[in-house]
Formats: C-alpha cells, sequence, structure tokens
C-alpha cells in the first residue's frame, strides 16, 4: 500500500471515531490500474457447446440477401467458429498492448494506452462504434506510435489511447441511464486529463464520431481539434427532406445529390438501429445463442448496399490482404461481444441517444474529415465546410468502408498524420 493510500484510510479510521461521515477517496477513485485479457477455458468450451446446440430456422427463400445473412453462411462460420477458430490468438493481439481499468463517473473504463518513444509525441484518443470494438484499432497502433517504421517521421508520433465505450468489451455496464455519447464526450476528456495530458486530439468512427462531436461542442480545455471519418454535415433543408422521405431539395451539386441518394439507402437499411433505439431489452437472444449475437453483428449494410465487412466472402476468408478483413478477425469481434456478455448493454447506446445521425451539430472547433468510399454516405465538401467551419483537413481516400481503420489500417494512420499536423 502506498503512503498515499495509508494516509487516506487513517483520516477515515479517525474521522470515523469522532462521529464524522467519511468521504470517498479521490486517489482511490482515479486509480489507473493495469489489465490483462483472461478468458477462461470454461467460458469457451461453453461458447462452443452453445455453438454446437444451434437450433437452425430453414433456409431462406430468396437466392440474395434481402432477407438477411444466409443460412449457409452462418452455418459455415459455426462450424469453423465451433472448432478451429482459436480466440486465444486474439486474446493475444489484445494482451500485446498495455491495458488498463480507471474508474470514471462511478464506471469502469477500460482502456490501450500506448506511449511513443518519440519525443513531443500529440496524444490521441481514439473511439470505436457499433457492432465493433477496440478490435478495429489494433492495426493503426504501431503505425502512429512508431511512424519511422511505417513511412512517416518522429514528428508524425502520437501516443494513443483507445477506450472501450461503456457496456462494451472489458468496460463496465452502466446499471442506470444517462450514458449517451455526451457523456462519453465528457469522460474521454476525463480519462486524458488523468493520463497527465493537458493537450490532445480526438478520434471516432460509426458512434465515435458522435462522441468526437458532443466534444467539439463540449469544448474541453486542452481538445486541439477532432477527426472523424463519418462526419455529420447534412444541412437542415436535406436532413428534413430525408426524414419526409421526400425527393433531394432543388439545387444540390452532382456530388451532393449523390451523397443524398446515398443516404435515402442507408436510411432504408437501418432497422436493426431502429429496433435497439427502441427495445434493446427485448434483444435475449443475442445474450443466449453466440450465432444469434454473430447474426445480429454482421447483418448491417455498408455504403454499397452489402453486408458489412463483405460477409459472404469475408466469413471463408483465412488470409488477409489491404482492405480485407478475415473470417477469424470477425471472430475476435464477435466472440468478444459474447465472452464479455455485452450484446444487450452495447445495444442501449442507441436508446440512449435522442438527437440526430448526420445532420450538422454546430462544432466550431477545428476538424479533420476523412471520407472513405465505402462509407454510409460520402460527405461533400461543400457540406464538409459549412457542418464545420473550422475544417482544418478534407480528404476523399481512395479505399475503406464504414471500419477504415480494420481495413486500411496504413491508410489511415496516413489520414491522421496529415490532418493533425497544422495543430502540433
Amino acid at each position: 500500500m502506498s503512503v498515499t493510500r495509508r494516509t487516506l484510510f487513517a483520516v477515515a479510521a479517525i474521522a470515523s471515531t469522532i462521529g464524522l461521515q467519511p468521504v470517498q477517496a479521490s486517489a482511490a477513485s482515479e486509480e489507473i490500474r493495469p489489465f490483462t485479457v483472461s478468458i477462461s477455458d470454461e467460458q469457451l468450451a461453453e461458447m462452443r457447446q452453445r455453438i454446437v446446440g444451434t437450433r437452425w430456422p430453414e433456409k431462406e427463400t430468396v437466392q440474395d440477401q434481402s432477407q438477411g445473412v444466409p443460412l449457409a453462411a452462418m452455418r459455415s462460420l459455426a462450424g469453423y467458429w465451433a472448432t478451429d477458430y482459436d480466440w486465444r490468438k486474439g486474446e493475444a493481439k489484445l494482451n500485446a498492448y498495455p491495458q488498463f481499468i480507471t474508474e470514471i463517473d462511478g464506471l469502469d473504463i477500460h482502456f490501450i494506452h500506448v506511449r511513443s518513444k518519440h519525443k513531443n509525441a500529440l496524444p490521441l484518443i481514439i473511439n470505436h462504434g457499433w457492432p465493433g470494438s477496440i478490435f478495429e484499432q489494433l492495426k493503426i497502433i504501431d503505425p502512429l506510435v512508431n511512424p519511422t517504421a511505417h513511412g512517416g517521421s518522429a514528428s508524425d508520433a502520437f501516443d494513443v489511447v483507445i477506450p472501450s465505450m461503456p457496456g462494451y468489451g472489458f468496460s463496465g455496464k452502466p446499471t442506470s441511464t444517462g450514458w449517451g455519447p455526451e457523456r462519453m464526450g465528457r469522460a474521454w476528456d476525463k480519462l486524458m486529463k488523468r493520463l497527465g495530458y493537458d493537450r490532445y486530439v480526438a478520434q471516432g468512427g460509426d458512434w465515435g464520431a458522435f462522441v468526437v462531436d458532443q466534444m467539439g461542442l463540449q469544448k474541453p480545455k486542452g481538445l486541439l481539434a477532432i477527426h472523424t471519418n463519418m462526419p455529420a454535415t447534412v444541412p437542415a433543408d436535406v436532413d428534413k427532406a430525408l426524414s419526409a422521405g421526400a425527393p433531394a431539395p432543388a439545387g444540390l451539386s452532382d456530388e451532393e445529390n449523390r451523397a443524398y441518394q446515398q443516404l435515402v439507402r442507408t436510411f432504408k437499411q437501418v432497422d436493426y438501429a431502429r429496433l435497439m433505439a427502441t427495445r434493446p431489452q427485448t434483444l435475449y437472444g443475442i445474450a443466449d445463442s453466440p450465432v444469434g449475437l454473430a447474426a445480429w453483428l454482421l447483418d448491417h449494410n455498408d455504403a454499397d448496399g452489402q453486408p458489412a465487412a463483405a460477409v459472404a466472402t469475408a466469413l471463408t476468408r483465412t488470409t488477409s490482404s489491404a482492405g480485407e478483413l478475415t473470417r477469424d478477425e470477425i471472430l475476435d469481434n464477435i466472440s468478444l461481444y459474447w465472452l464479455t456478455n455485452t450484446g444487450v448493454s452495447a445495444s442501449r447506446l442507441y436508446w440512449e441517444y435522442k438527437g440526430g445521425f448526420f445532420n450538422t451539430k454546430g462544432v466550431t472547433i477545428p476538424v479533420a474529415v476523412s471520407v472513405f468510399p465505402g462509407e454510409q454516405y460520402e460527405a461533400p465538401r461543400s457540406w464538409t465546410e459549412r457542418a464545420y467551419p473550422k475544417l482544418i483537413h478534407y480528404n476523399k481516400v481512395e479505399k475503406g468502408g464504414h471500419f477504415a481503420a480494420w481495413e486500411q489500417p496504413m491508410l489511415f494512420a496516413q489520414e491522421l498524420r496529415q490532418a493533425f499536423k497544422s495543430v502540433r
């Protein structure tokens, strides 16, 4: 026990003897505890047994994927998952990086924290989303903290912090309402300050994009800029037309009209989000069945209308090339949800959030935007400049989709280097 903690306990004891109510010691609640992922053999055996014991439905009645993830694809995935997939390799990927837990606002927050060897590295907090996890960002850590080994210079270096969102992964599960993107933004500022960073930048995609937008609105002292790869740029008149299912407003450029049509398609594919936003507690099946959870996490579409992570091919892909996720990588992410029993707790984030999705939020701090071709929509520069008046970087990247950091880690890392050059 440290001198500080001995002193705190002594003070509490004295207070008790004279009839004073002991006060929770802030130093204890702000403690940063090392963490190692260690899933028991019993948990893994039970997961496999449940996969093998799946009660399957009949085959879909169509030849495409319009009714959901095909039975053949799920049977193939389940067969591999139950027999050949090795969680220990995924676990080792996580444990290759320093991990910690600290309590913020009464909730344990799990995070990866890697410091660069280079001087003056820029502190960066990175936010994942749903149905992702910190597995999404593992490939970008080394290019960011060790840029000289990946085509960059020492001046490109970052210190990287990657938290698991509340209700996700190894972070605590909220037991009361209120943990939406707004509160997460405040929590991430507390985390960065607790780690000793008085100036930093933030990045997010998917739900992480909502969090960094909220951080931009909150303007905590020391936040220099944000980067988003799912920007909220849709003007009010366009957002109103989308909500009403109306034709595109007159006067849109070709690029803006293309974005509008992409958004129309996106909003036709978000039934999963509507259910989680209204009835997340009804999803008992994804807490009871690994295959049910896997199908739920897999069945949402990218900007081309195809299942996320190109499910049809990725579920059988054993080796990876640039931009292609493997079957094992997809199962690492799904298994993390299963082994932490966070299918339902993660879904509640959709219920918590009451704001708009791609509409402009009014962020006025410096913002960097990377537009990937496989995102839900490709934000036009015209909309982006209006949504973020202090735009410091805008680039349309040649490859990559919704899980850009996972799919194109080097391109993503290069985007972040360029995005924050002006605020170092």
